[in-house]
Parts: C-alpha cells; sequence; structure tokens
C-alpha cells in the first residue's frame, strides 16, 4: 500500500499546473452513454475514479481510448493535454456492477442516462469515501416522477422505463449528483422538464455543456432553475473538461501555509472566489494573474478566520479539511462549520496526532492557533483528508508518513510529482499509482 514521506519546512515556490476537474469528468464520461456516437473529451485527469469509470463504461460494451498526453519536460512544466474517445454504440450489458463501482459515487450518475438510452438499467448502490450517508433517494423520486419503476434489492437498484417523460421536480435539497443524473435523464425524455432548487456547481456547468454540444436543448445550467426540451437522439462531440478548482484551492491553500511564493496555473479564477475571499482574510497574499492563474504568497503569520461550507458558490465542502489544516498555523481561534456532510472531521484526529489544537462539537471543529506541528505517521480516511493530512506534513518539524494515499489517488493527479516540482519534499513509497492503459478499453473489465 503506497505511502508519502513528506519532511517538512520548504516554502513552496515555483509554478504548479492544475489538471482536469475530476467531479466534472466523471459526469461526462457518464453522458457518452446517451449517445450511440463517439464523445471525445479532452483534459481529463488521470487518477482512480476515472479509471475506475473507464471499466464501469467498458464492462457495459462500451469502447474506451485513453490519448497520452503530450507535454514538454517532465510533464508538469505545462498544463498536459490529453483525451479521452468514448463510443457507446453498443451497450450489451447496462449493469453499473458493485466489484467496479464499490470504491466510488459515479455509480449513480449512470443510473438516468442508462434508463434514458436503454429503458433498463441495473446499478450498484454507489460506495465511495465515508464521509457521510450521501443518499440518492432525489436521484430516484426524481426518476420516477419522469415515469421510471425502480425497485431496490440485494444492493442494486433496478430500473426501468420504455420512455421517460418530462416532469416538473423540485429537489427537497440540493443535490449535486441529482441534478447532474436527472439532467442526463431529461435529455432523451419525451417533452419538458423543471428542475428547481438546482446545485449550480460549475460541474453541473460542465456537464451541461458537453450535452448542449451533443445536441441537448439546456436552459439555465448554472442557476436554481433549468429548464430541458428533450430530444429524440443526441449526436457525438468534443468537449473540454473544466480545470479542477477543488485540486486549484488545494494549491493555493499549499503554497499560502507553507509561507510560499506560488503560481497555480491552468485554473478557473471565477470557480475560486469563495477560497480567495477567505485565504486573503486569512492574511495570504493573492493575486490573479489572468482568467487561468492566480499567484499566492504567504504572510510573516496567518490570521484566523472562520468558514462554514456551503453550496456553490460558498466554501466548498471538499476544502475544508484542507482549510483545517491551514487553520492549524492561523493566530488566534477559527471555527470550521461543516454543514454539508455529517462525517467530515474524520482528520481531526490525525492533525491533533501531529499537535494541532481542535475540539469538535457537532458540526463544528474550534481550531487554535499557530501550532508547532510535529512529524507522525498518520492514515488517510477519505480523499480529502488526505489533501489536509499532506499539507500539514509540508510544514511539520522532521518526517511524515501518510499511509493509504489510494484515497488521494482517486482525486489526484501525480500530486507528489506536481508538489516536488515547486520544492516539497515529498516522496511516494510503494508502488506508483499508473492509471494509463496500454491499449484501448473495449471488453468487459
Amino acid at each position: 500500500m503506497d505511502k508519502f514521506i513528506i519532511r517538512g519546512g520548504n516554502p513552496l515556490v515555483g509554478t504548479v499546473h492544475v489538471s482536469g476537474a475530476k467531479n466534472s469528468a466523471l459526469p461526462c464520461m457518464a453522458a457518452a452513454i446517451l449517445t450511440e456516437e463517439e464523445v471525445t473529451l479532452e483534459n481529463i485527469p488521470q487518477v482512480r475514479d476515472i479509471a475506475t469509470e473507464r471499466r464501469l463504461l467498458a464492462s457495459m460494451g462500451a469502447a474506451v481510448e485513453l490519448h497520452e498526453p503530450v507535454t514538454p519536460g517532465d510533464g508538469f512544466s505545462a498544463a498536459p493535454q490529453n483525451h479521452t474517445t468514448i463510443s457507446c454504440r453498443s451497450l450489451s450489458d447496462p449493469v453499473a456492477r458493485y466489484e467496479i463501482v464499490k470504491t466510488m459515487r459515479a455509480s449513480s450518475l449512470v443510473l438516468g442516462a442508462l434508463i434514458a438510452r436503454t429503458g433498463a438499467a441495473r446499478v450498484a448502490m454507489p460506495g465511495g469515501c465515508a464521509i457521510g450517508g450521501r443518499p440518492i433517494d432525489q436521484h430516484i423520486k426524481g426518476l420516477e416522477k419522469m415515469g421510471a419503476v425502480i425497485v431496490q434489492q440485494h444492493g442494486y437498484l433496478e430500473a426501468s422505463a420504455p420512455r421517460l417523460r418530462g416532469a416538473h421536480i423540485v429537489f427537497d435539497r440540493i443535490t449535486v449528483t441529482g441534478t447532474e443524473d436527472l439532467l442526463m435523464a431529461a435529455v432523451l425524455a419525451e417533452g419538458e422538464t423543471l428542475l428547481e432548487n438546482c446545485a449550480r456547481e460549475p460541474e453541473v456547468v460542465d456537464l451541461a455543456g458537453l450535452l448542449a454540444a451533443m445536441g441537448a436543448k439546456i436552459q439555465g445550467a448554472g442557476t436554481s432553475m433549468i429548464r430541458v426540451q428533450g430530444v429524440a437522439r443526441l449526436h457525438g462531440a468534443r468537449y473540454r473538461i473544466n480545470p479542477d478548482r477543488i485540486e486549484a484551492g488545494t494549491f493555493l491553500i499549499a503554497g499560502a501555509i507553507t509561507g510560499g511564493d506560488l503560481i497555480v496555473a491552468n485554473c478557473n479564477t471565477e470557480h475560486l472566489g469563495a477560497m480567495i475571499a477567505k485565504l486573503s482574510e486569512a492574511g495570504a497574499r493573492i493575486d490573479a494573474l489572468g482568467p487561468d492563474s492566480v499567484r499566492v504568497r504567504g504572510a510573516a503569520q496567518l490570521r484566523s478566520a472562520d468558514i462554514s461550507t456551503e453550496e456553490y458558490p460558498g466554501f466548498p465542502t471538499d476544502m475544508q479539511a484542507q482549510y483545517m489544516a491551514l487553520a492549524t498555523q492561523a493566530e488566534g481561534v477559527s471555527l470550521v462549520r461543516e454543514n454539508i456532510f455529517e462525517n467530515r472531521f474524520m482528520h481531526v484526529q490525525e492533525l491533533v496526532r501531529m499537535g494541532a489544537s481542535i475540539k469538535v462539537d457537532g458540526n463544528t471543529a474550534t481550531v487554535r492557533g499557530p501550532a508547532r506541528l510535529s512529524s507522525a505517521a498518520v492514515m488517510c480516511s477519505d480523499l480529502r483528508a488526505s489533501a489536509s493530512l499532506v499539507l500539514a506534513a509540508l510544514v511539520a518539524d522532521g518526517e511524515s508518513v501518510v499511509d493509504r494515499v489510494y484515497h488521494m489517488d482517486r482525486g489526484y493527479e501525480r500530486i507528489e510529482e506536481k508538489l516536488r516540482g515547486v520544492g516539497a519534499q515529498i516522496q511516494r513509497m510503494g508502488n506508483v499509482f499508473a492509471p494509463r492503459p496500454e491499449k484501448p478499453i473495449n471488453q468487459p473489465a
């Protein structure tokens, strides 16, 4: 099992490039199910969740081909130029098997697309990080309102519908994957679908952009109300995935927490507003260098600043753990409130083992700083918790061991190489994760 060996104390200096958004790429890959023609996606990150999604699509009968990135030097001196082609001409087996999807949440994203395209689906209940229940009842309610018959048994959702019908659906609560799933179902449904209380995240807008390029008729993506006029068929398309705003935010915190001078390139600064505002409040100096690049410089002493996670455009839950690492180095008391997931403080005890002063009461963590962190052996519990422990290790005295980094490999593309390129002392021990296949995937996994 891979682990990182990190010696803290080095300020990060230089330029780091952000990969494509994993949370955009996954639904966009699922959207390829909706057409018999070829879909080409550019800027796909090469992370474990993407490799799992490739296997999932291949197991259904799709042909998936990854085209290697062409980059100078070590591959991280410029943004990777890669693309993936997906052909779902034949979907011989519309089943999302548990043994494939048990490590991630993306199984729920193929449910709506499979029903819309084939009229039937058998999808394993989703797995992934243990950061809360994250129920998919909103997916099921919406699809049933569109005419699907769904039965849950033996750990699977079994669904059928001769053809989905447009409907007026109001989400009981904001859900990103629910919005994406029903959006994919609606584009091939008969008539008009109106979705209310939708998620506004950039990843939803990314998916809508691809679907529009495929011929879908969508209005309002990025707002709380989305209107979809169903069409009889979709065609192939080529689409470029947005940069990963969570990876960009993680690097911004890395520059600030280490007192460095870091340029985060190949990002979309419009998606980073809440993170940039909070880092500025904490004393870091942030300068936008254009629409796709931002510079962060650390302060002599970071200041405490409270955060409260919210749906976009608020402070993202996927940045809460990383910000908590930063708060351990800030002067004063910072309150970190988690309003999205009920079990997303599992990194706290590992940070405490490194010397952090953190107390948790319900959905609020009280962080007192600055703490002098010391090296320790720590364990990753989920994707974003992994990032927080790496950030803490970058400023800890001595050499830390961060174990079970396969969690981090789910969403960060070769992060140790990127960090090492800007001055971090970090090495991977174990079997280096290499997600790129030697041949196109066109057979069941």
